[in-house]
């Protein structure tokens, strides 16, 4: 699920589930590769995990303040807190290992 910054915020601080969010940008060739990963991830987490997806270059403010450096970067939250972070692409099977080891901290 594509979201914008006052939604993501909404997300963090009301899921009672974690969120795993992909902060891209669409001119980024490594975003555009990963996205399928992504999509496939997310049908192997659901519904225990709620993957969205942050448009960095249309929330730039966001990006700003979470400290995104490099795209693209997955960062995994749970309880309203930012609790892991990866930068770079993964496979889907590296993000749902990556998703699953985090969350068993």
């Amino acid at each position: 699920m594509e979201v914008s910054g006052a939604d993501f915020n909404k997300f963090v601080q009301r899921s009672d589930i974690p969120l795993l969010v992909d902060f891209w940008a669409p001119w980024c060739g490594p975003c555009k590769m990963m996205a399928p990963m992504f999509e496939a991830a997310a049908a192997q987490l659901a519904p225990s995990v709620r993957l969205l997806k942050v448009n960095t270059e249309e929330n730039q403010q966001l990006g700003a303040q979470l400290g995104i450096r490099s795209i693209p970067t997955l960062a995994l939250f749970k309880g309203g807190r930012e609790v892991a972070r990866q930068p770079g692409a993964m496979e889907s099977a590296q993000i749902v290992s990556w998703t699953r080891q985090n969350l068993a901290r």
